[in-house]
């Protein structure tokens, strides 16, 4: 049976990662709010919620190097579902002792941690107390859910070595022998099952507003990077898979080469996958990696799509990108795979292929009827020939975005443009009363077959509300729509309205 695209109609959607949905005390949650911001969408006629990797993050807030590609963040778990439940022994958040500190639109990381670090220990003083229905849902999930134990018992070992990476850990530890750790993991059992009893509980609570979404018409779009963090649990309980010794020193690394925006390419330090033990194992590895992703999400954005194809490779002590080559990738064999485990004509895959991409890409893309992405920030650099254009985009299994949430806003990329394009975009468009509205008719005008803002230029905002700004780690990931979502009603309403107009929902 031939592949079709999961793209068939024109329509609109809104990219906003959870944690900047107002409510919770730091980070927004999967509490209440979640569930009235896919109402609001619904409502008005807007049938896409994208986010970023829903996964826990790194040092700096980054969820795309993230301890772990199963598990969920647990600064998205919603203390008030929990207390109302009887899941814990309080009777409201502030007895956790920690304040709202949202005024300045940031969160705080820290307290984040600390506000989890608190629930967790409120569980688990509740939860001999709970009834033998839950505890035996509780370990029916475990049961089910094979990576809860190696993430609990690897989050839990971080703690105990200072968050050192794992290859600084003792050399039985970071060898992982099980044999070695069954004693450790015993006397470390009620921290262990602090994190499986989270895990349990933001499970259930995003299963409920994947339910709740599917409900109201919203199909969700997740993202999934395609290299995984050398310090994560992935790489250290599955070595062989990945281009690291034993020791955990990088045998090969990812980045891409050389090109206009860097004369030394981009070294990124995760390690590249030995994909000859990948097709040993039937690709066991990556189907349970989409397996899980689908659980959560109805659509997934495939980050770095063009490593499915081949792959740049740099050795592992490398300082520059420089000296790579490219490694060619089972891409085809792996997507092949995922349909028939998907049991799906279309995949529900969005391909990210931005940058320089070369006619195998496309062709592995185009293949499977994949939708790519146009990003119209990238477009007006006075090339006709620009892929992004408007008027370049052909067909209609596209997602056009006016940035992500690697780019500034467009409010502010806007002031920063220079005068003569400004000026030649004021000619062909005749536009640009509001840059980040412009922007978003320009997008919905085009042929493809769904639009995607970021919330930030919706509201018209600049850059000291932009979510990240690559190579720097000042404020990234922390921001936050510090007012309710009825405060922005009015302007959802517009952008469905402007929608409607460019035909891209019907009344």
């Amino acid at each position: 049976m031939a592949i079709k695209s999961i793209l068939s109609e024109k329509s609109l959607g809104i990219l906003m990662h959870p944690s900047s949905l107002p409510g919770g005390t730091q980070s927004g949650t999967f509490g209440l709010e979640a569930k009235v911001w896919i109402k609001k969408l619904s409502n008005h006629g807007i049938n896409y919620w994208q986010f970023l990797p829903l996964t826990p993050t790194d040092s700096t807030g980054s969820p795309y190097s993230s301890p772990s590609s199963f598990a969920l963040n647990p600064w998205f778990l919603d203390i008030n579902e929990l207390i109302e439940k009887r899941f814990v022994f309080i009777s409201k958040e502030e007895e956790l002792g920690i304040k709202n500190q949202n005024q300045n639109n940031y969160f705080d990381f820290d307290l984040a941690d600390n506000l989890s670090k608190k629930l967790g220990g409120h569980l688990l003083n509740a939860w001999e107390y709970q009834s033998e229905k839950r505890k035996k849902d509780f370990f029916k999930w475990i049961k089910n859910n094979y990576w809860v134990e190696d993430y609990s018992i690897f989050m839990v070992l971080r703690e105990e070595f200072n968050m050192l990476p794992w290859w600084q850990w003792p050399i039985q530890f970071k060898e992982g022998n099980i044999e070695f750790l069954n004693p450790w993991i015993e006397k470390n059992k009620e921290s262990i099952l602090i994190k499986k009893l989270i895990q349990w509980h933001l499970d259930n609570q995003w299963k409920e507003i994947k339910a709740f979404a599917k409900s109201n018409g919203i199909k969700l779009i997740g993202d999934l990077p395609f290299y995984v963090s050398r310090d994560s649990v992935d790489v250290w309980k599955n070595k062989k898979l990945f281009s690291v010794s034993q020791n955990g020193d990088l045998i090969f690394q990812s980045g891409v080469p050389p090109d206009y925006f860097s004369s030394t390419g981009q070294l990124w330090g995760t390690p590249t996958y030995f994909w000859s033990k990948h097709k040993k194992e039937n690709f066991d590895w990556w189907r349970r990696r989409f397996k899980r992703q689908f659980e959560l999400v109805d659509l997934l954005r495939l980050d770095h799509f063009r490593a499915l194809s081949a792959y740049w490779r740099v050795e592992g002590n490398a300082k520059t990108a420089i000296n790579g080559k490219w490694i060619n990738s089972p891409g085809r064999r792996i997507l092949n795979i995922l349909k028939k485990d998907l049991r799906a004509d279309s995949l529900p895959i969005i391909a990210e292929d931005l940058g320089v991409i070369t006619s195998d890409v496309e062709k592995l893309r185009k293949n499977f009827e994949l939708p790519g992405m146009k990003i119209l920030q990238f477009a007006f650099d006075g090339n006709p020939d620009n892929p992004y254009l408007p008027d370049n985009i052909e067909g209609q299994n596209w997602v056009v975005y006016t940035g992500t949430h690697d780019n500034s806003t467009s409010t502010s990329w806007w002031e920063c443009l220079d005068n003569n394009i400004k000026r030649k975009l004021n000619e062909d468009y005749k536009l640009f009363n509001n840059p980040s509205w412009d922007l978003m008719e320009i997008g919905m005008k085009t042929k493809a077959n769904l639009f995607i803002a970021p919330i930030q230029d919706i509201l018209s905002l600049d850059d000291s509300c932009r979510l990240n700004t690559p190579g720097t780690i000042k404020n990234n990931w922390r921001w936050k729509l510090n007012k309710p979502l009825e405060d922005i009603e009015q302007k959802l309403k517009d952008f469905s309205d402007l929608g409607k107009s460019c035909g891209r929902i019907n009344d």
